[in-house]
């Protein structure tokens, strides 16, 4: 799944289109003529997910798209999302401000570079402990996991920060309830009425 997602566009339809999305697909971009195999071709409301061979064949598919349907159709180009780190027990005194620049004076020895941290919020736990997040690269991330790092007079300890998403719906994961095609369930005794 991860080689595969820098080949994946979406295809969405901008107001004017409505419903001529296939019409325009099938007759102003031909896969043939601009030398493309497209591996998968899913739709979705509002729009196409297409999957090609590699990166080249994605950017000549955006390319005639946008020659062809610019103001008819939008091309979003599939990116990966960067990881993100929490750093828990984080003192009063740092902030999302400057909290990289605590990270880089305070623990050299990780040989951070100025700019590859993003402080994105930190907020407060339950047990009154207050957590930063960080959305940090890959190369980040591996030197910055299960390891202790100094802030102001503290030693924080960091982990993945990780969330699910789930729908109060139908009770499943990886999708919000205004998505939901799924049934009514409770997620206590799975009956099929909700939480109330």
């Amino acid at each position: 799944m991860k080689g595969n997602t820098f080949k994946r566009t979406k295809i969405q339809r901008s107001p004017t289109a409505g419903k001529k999305l296939n019409k325009l697909k099938k007759n102003k971009i031909n896969p043939g003529e601009i030398r493309v195999g497209v591996n998968t071709l899913k739709a979705f409301s509002g729009g196409v997910l297409m999957e090609t061979n590699s990166k080249e064949q994605i950017e000549e598919v955006e390319n005639k798209i946008q020659a062809k349907c610019g103001d008819e159709l939008n091309v979003n180009v599939h990116s990966l999302r960067k990881p993100r780190i929490i750093i828990l027990n984080v003192p009063e005194d740092i902030t999302t401000s400057n909290i990289e620049d605590s990270l880089l004076r305070q623990n050299p020895e990780l040989n951070l570079q100025n700019g590859s941290i993003a402080a994105k919020f930190t907020y407060v736990t339950k047990t009154l402990h207050r957590t930063a997040v960080l959305e940090v690269g890959a190369e980040i991330r591996k030197i910055l996991f299960n390891k202790k790092v100094r802030l102001g007079w503290q030693i924080c300890r960091t982990d993945d920060y990780l969330t699910a998403t789930r729908c109060f719906k139908c009770s499943k994961f990886n999708h919000r309830t205004q998505d939901c095609r799924g049934e009514i369930t409770c997620p206590l005794c799975a009956g099929p009425h909700i939480l109330k």
